[in-house]
């Protein structure tokens, strides 16, 4: 989607901080970061949301969360903790409407539930 931001950020039209990426997966490093290390974790597919996906999007996301546990490892959050968020539409705290996984951790984080 040409004014989608995420897809500019994975096609290189808008520079980012790369951490990883292969076919189905580009992450990086969040510009307004809400932890000491916040990576977001985007599928090269654009889907709007979780509300978007179809049946055939099931691997995908189950590589985004294999794509995490590969970041968190790399990044040394694996022993201590790490919490992977997806926001879903506004009044959740999407911002960008291009799932994708945000990786939080180096901090403890606050409690939810």
């Amino acid at each position: 989607m040409s004014d989608c931001l995420f897809c500019k950020i994975i096609e290189g039209e808008i520079p980012s901080t790369m951490v990883y990426r292969d076919e189905q997966t580009y992450a990086f490093r969040d510009i307004n970061p809400g932890a000491p290390t916040h990576i977001l974790i985007v599928p090269t597919k654009h889907i709007d949301s979780v509300n978007f996906m179809i049946n055939d999007d099931e691997p995908l996301i189950g590589h985004l969360f294999t794509v995490a546990k590969q970041i968190a490892a790399q990044e040394g959050l694996a022993e201590k903790g790490y919490r992977l968020v997806v926001n879903t539409n506004a009044e959740a705290g999407q911002t960008v409407f291009h799932i994708h996984l945000h990786l939080l951790g180096g901090r403890q984080l606050l409690k939810m539930g």
